[in-house]
């Protein structure tokens, strides 16, 4: 009589089991249940999110009629490659996300890999209503370039073959200037573009597919970052410890790793590695300083 009841129970959790992970499998068709789930959530939180960084970043500042700004020259652009980074891994949410209710190809695209653009575009505006920022054309330029990067390889390969991705490590530049580059480790990774690294990780299988040596999930990985900014451009500040006071670019070529390559059968872990195949994996790293310098990192964050 105990074995049965363990293997009733057995049963029933092995059934929620496969019912949880049978929730993250994409729909073979369209289901109109999780397309209205899709356009609902992001309705509500894509208006939520607009609402409230209105009210903490755009409140307390003075509106003004609607303008543009030329920013193309600060922060090294490293805040333009953030705008890339931003509308790509949106833009694959949105086209995801659509592939999991069973929508066609078409809409993933059309209507998906554009939901980066419609809300960088949105914040756009609320800077360009602002009397202490402004909308800038480089900006939306890079919105564009992050959601062609995806679109196009979907149209070329069907895949994505070279996918932007992230790190950082802390840099004392910060305690320069908390109130702009971040106080916290929180803020920090948003606000200090020191301590941030940009990447294009290739999976190198991809390009090779025939070959049987090349480990599906490896790739080669291309950043660039920027050291020495304290502010956007090259302006003083009167401040009582400066790191550096030479602002230069830094190129690296790394190795990383395509987490969406490894194999599992589990639609849940799937997920969970295509959430994290934003962040370039920690590997030995050759770099190239604007300044003329090389050096070799053991493992670079």
């Amino acid at each position: 009589m105990l074995f049965f009841v363990f293997f009733i129970g057995f049963c029933f959790k092995a059934k929620a089991q496969n019912n949880f992970d049978n929730f993250f499998k994409p729909s073979d068709s369209l289901n109109k249940k999780r397309l209205n789930t899709v356009i609902v959530s992001e309705a509500i939180v894509g208006s939520a999110t607009l609402i409230a960084l209105n009210q903490a970043w755009y409140a307390d500042y003075p509106r003004s009629d609607f303008h543009f700004i030329n920013d193309n020259a600060e922060w090294l652009q490293m805040d333009k490659a953030g705008h890339v980074f931003s509308a790509y891994h949106l833009g694959s949410f949105g086209a995801n996300a659509l592939k999991w209710s069973g929508a066609d190809k078409k809409s993933q695209l059309l209507y998906g890999s554009t939901l980066g653009l419609t809300f960088l575009t949105a914040v756009e505006v609320f800077d360009g209503f602002s009397a202490n920022w402004g909308a800038s054309l480089g900006d939306v330029a890079a919105n564009v370039s992050g959601t062609a990067l995806f679109v196009s390889q979907e149209l070329l390969w069907d895949e994505q073959r070279i996918v932007p991705k992230f790190s950082f490590h802390t840099t004392p530049y910060a305690s320069a200037r908390p109130n702009v580059l971040g106080s916290s480790f929180s803020e920090q990774i948003l606000k200090d573009y020191n301590g941030q690294t940009y990447w294009l990780s290739a999976n190198i299988h991809s390009f090779f597919k025939s070959s049987k040596v090349v480990p599906k999930w490896l790739n080669v990985a291309v950043g660039y970052g920027a050291e020495g900014m304290i502010t956007g451009k090259d302006e003083f500040v009167n401040t009582v410890f400066l790191p550096s006071d030479k602002r230069y670019r830094q190129f690296y070529l790394s190795l990383d790793v395509d987490l969406t390559k490894i194999e599992t059968k589990s639609h849940f872990i799937k997920t969970i590695l295509t959430v994290f195949n934003t962040i370039k994996i920690p590997a030995p790293t050759f770099e190239i300083k604007g300044l003329g310098e090389t050096k070799f990192h053991w493992v670079y964050f």
